[in-house]
């Protein structure tokens, strides 16, 4: 059982990534300072560095949360499947849990705001994107001890997960400037993509999509 301190941590570290969210998209992410992120919650610099490095870190705070969850349901896939429909079954496993622990932190339309401002702000950009080949290296390592072959000899977990990382980071490119920014919204164009996967690398493209 978590303990009354750790219980109270999470709740401070939980209001300053909501009280950030809010402030983010009410004013901007470049307008917003940490020190009106601490008086929304009515505690000291201090406190915010003792939970973030930076502000850039609590913007992508649940986006690197969504991450973990996704890697961690990964490790936890059945043997036996491809590779690919291990990440892909993952993803379809996920969406409702992953969206649950957003939950508990902000409400998923201000999880999903975020995220647009996210994609247009280049600092944001750059963090997110070192984050993704964080990720990226975890996926593959799981791949390739699912698969039982070396990584640093074998080259296809890491194609594979980069394949599979740009689909989603394409797709939720594409949901991101687009005017519905719902959930649904987010999961239709995000299958939409991967189920594009297989077909855009066969060498066949005179289907119907064409």
């Amino acid at each position: 059982m978590t303990g009354l301190r750790e219980r109270k941590k999470q709740r401070t570290r939980d209001a300053l990534v909501r009280a950030a969210h809010e402030l983010f998209v009410e004013k901007g992410y470049e307008e917003t300072t940490v020190d009106e992120i601490v008086a929304a919650v009515d505690v000291s610099q201090r406190t915010f560095f003792r939970y973030f490095s930076s502000k850039e870190a609590v913007a992508l705070s649940l986006q690197m949360l969504v991450s973990e969850r996704y890697v961690e349901a990964v490790r936890r896939q059945p043997p036996g499947a491809a590779p690919v429909e291990v990440l892909r079954t993952t993803l379809d496993e996920t969406w409702e849990s992953i969206g649950e622990a957003i939950e508990e932190v902000v409400p998923l339309p201000l999880y999903m705001r975020m995220w647009q401002i996210t994609e247009t702000t280049p600092s944001l950009v750059a963090v997110q994107l070192r984050h993704a080949v964080d990720t990226e290296e975890l996926l593959a390592a799981e791949i390739a001890r699912r698969e039982g072959v070396d990584l640093d000899a074998d080259p296809r977990p890491r194609v594979l997960v980069a394949a599979f990382s740009g689909v989603m980071r394409a797709a939720f490119r594409r949901w991101s400037f687009g005017e519905d920014i719902t959930v649904a919204a987010a999961q239709h164009v995000v299958e939409s993509y991967v189920d594009q996967l297989g077909p855009a690398l066969s060498d066949d493209w005179s289907g119907t999509g064409r």
